[in-house]
């Protein structure tokens, strides 16, 4: 049986340590060790290590660390991602502002993804996102994808 290929965007990294927020910690935790067993074939981008240089140390060095225990393809940034990414910008899903959403979204949907994996649920996981999403994937020729946060995969999803 095909393995489902998720993406992970810069969220859910980064709550591999959230003391302030243990429950999503958690259920990082427990998707990661999914992801140690084989269960997904990951997809990262670009714009999750630009992110996380960001981050402060030693969290930068820890967050990077588990990156280092698993298998992942990353996905370049190119024009085909920024052209994408301004498509979701300009049919309404997500302001300019939040291009580094829109290219998450945009290099999951080029790298053929089924899942994108977020905490974000401002900007990702909500249903406007959500359907409109779907509706690019759809009219761009892109196979339909699915947004969820890691609670969804862990507790069975």
């Amino acid at each position: 049986m095909r393995k489902q290929r998720i993406y992970l965007d810069t969220s859910v990294i980064s709550h591999l340590y959230a003391p302030d927020t243990p429950e999503k910690m958690e259920d990082t935790l427990r998707l990661w060790e999914q992801i140690r067993a084989g269960e997904y074939e990951v997809v990262l981008s670009q714009v999750v290590f630009d992110e996380l240089a960001k981050c402060d140390e030693p969290k930068k060095g820890y967050l990077m660390s588990f990156l280092e225990g698993i298998p992942f393809t990353v996905i370049e940034l190119d024009n085909d991602t920024i052209a994408l990414a301004k498509i979701i910008i300009g049919r309404g899903v997500l302001a300019e502002k939040n291009f580094n959403d829109c290219r998450h979204i945009a290099a999951a949907l080029l790298a053929s993804c089924d899942i994108i994996v977020s905490w974000n649920f401002k900007h990702v996981v909500n249903a406007k996102t959500i359907k409109g999403t779907k509706v690019i994937a759809m009219t761009e020729g892109f196979k339909d994808i699915l947004i969820y946060p890691p609670t969804m995969l862990v507790e069975g999803g």
